[in-house]
Order: structure tokens, then sequence, then C-alpha cells
């Protein structure tokens, strides 16, 4: 058996190697015309890895699926408890076993994945894994495929900025902003103040806010992954 160096590298505690960081997104959802349908799936997973990077902490990549509330119809979803059950528990039990953690730090980047957090005690008690959800990104990047992502999107390199001109056409790009969802617009309080936000404000590029939003995320997933070892010291 290979005696492993579990203090080698730039890891802030050996302790560090019992944490993982699995990133929430989706990877089938419109978001207008300058930013690709995968948008949350690969903010999610930056900020999860640029997380790990600073910590030590261990990168489990992405989950390949993601829910939404039923009335927004602006992707390809599926159900919570088939995501939940099907999905994020094999995911999760198979890293814990493989790499012997002890907790998990749920980095989200997809709104419709917060129903995921009825189910998290159920998770930890089935698996023996303390588990924290970290929805920071979705908290402070404003309306969906609104300036806030688009600037993180410049800052990424997956907005294409020759296309901003069309964003306001929502009879093709509804999503925008949710401006065309009448439906979420009326079940959803906090959806239609975004869009309103988007009626009145118009949208912009700003990598100043992108790269705001960017290090604002990844010092709270940062901050779960020093919790944590605070918690399994004491």
């Amino acid at each position: 058996m290979v005696k492993l160096r579990w203090e080698a590298g730039n890891v802030i505690s050996p302790q560090v190697h019992h944490i993982g960081i699995l990133a929430l997104g989706s990877h089938l959802e419109n978001h207008g015309p300058a930013l690709p349908i995968d948008t949350d799936a690969k903010i999610a997973s930056y900020i999860a890895l640029e997380a790990s990077l600073l910590t030590g902490a261990k990168f489990l990549g992405v989950l390949y699926a993601a829910t939404e509330f039923p009335y927004i119809p602006h992707g390809i979803h599926v159900e919570v408890k088939e995501l939940v059950n099907n999905r994020l528990k094999p995911t999760l039990k198979s890293a814990k076993k493989c790499l012997n953690l002890k907790s998990v730090v749920l980095v989200n980047g997809h709104g419709g994945n917060v129903p995921i957090c009825d189910f998290i005690e159920e998770l930890e008690e089935e698996l023996d894994l303390e588990i924290v959800f970290n929805n920071r990104m979705v908290e402070i990047e404003g309306p969906h495929a609104g300036s806030g992502e688009l600037s993180v999107g410049t800052i990424l390199g997956i907005t294409r900025t020759s296309q901003l001109k069309d964003n306001f056409n929502l009879d093709d790009y509804p999503e925008v902003g949710m401006c065309g969802f009448k439906k979420a617009r009326q079940e959803d309080e906090g959806i239609d103040e975004g869009a309103r936000e988007v009626e009145k404000e118009g949208i912009y590029v700003d990598p100043i806010l992108g790269q705001s939003l960017l290090d604002k995320a990844i010092k709270d997933i940062v901050k779960d992954v020093k919790k944590l070892l605070e918690e399994e010291d004491m």
C-alpha cells in the first residue's frame, strides 16, 4: 500500500482531502443568443474548480443533469426526485467510497436546482456525509441571461458579444431576464422583479462586474470549505 503524502502541495490543511467540491448547473437551457445552453454548468464548474485549487479540496467535476421549476419552460430538465435519487446520490456515494470523503460542498450555478435543498438532510443521513449547498452565484448574478451572466461569460470567454444586439428580441428569446415567461412572473415574485429590471435598465456587459461576481462566489465556497475544516477539528 502506497503511503500518500496528504500534506504535499498547496493545501490549506491535510484534512482538506476529506472534503469534495461538486458543481451543479444545467447543460440544456436557453440563455439568449449570446450565451451557450450549458452556461450554468460552465460557470459552476469554473468557480468550483477555482475554490478547489485555492484550498486543496477534491474537485469532483459537474453533475450532468439539473431540475427546474415547472413554470419555467426554457430547457430540458428532470424531476427533482429523479435528480437526487438517480443522479446526485450515486455520484456522492461513489465519491465518498473512492476518496474517503467526510463532507461535500455542492456549488450551484442554476436557480432551478434549489429544491435539492429539501433532500439534503435525507442524503446526509443515508450517505453519512455532511453536505453544504452553496448557492452564492445564483444569489448574486441577477436576472437569467442578464448583465451578470453575460459579464461573467465574458470573463470565461463564453459570451458571443456580436449577438448582444439581438438580446432584446423577446419574441425569439423570451428567456432573457425571463421577460417573456408570463406564468413564471406570476408564480415567482423574484423572477418578475428581475424581468422588470431588465425591461427598465436593459442589458450590458461589464468585465469588472463579471470578475467581481466570480471573486465573490469563489470566496464564499472557500469559506464553506474552511468552516467544514473547523468543524472537523472540533
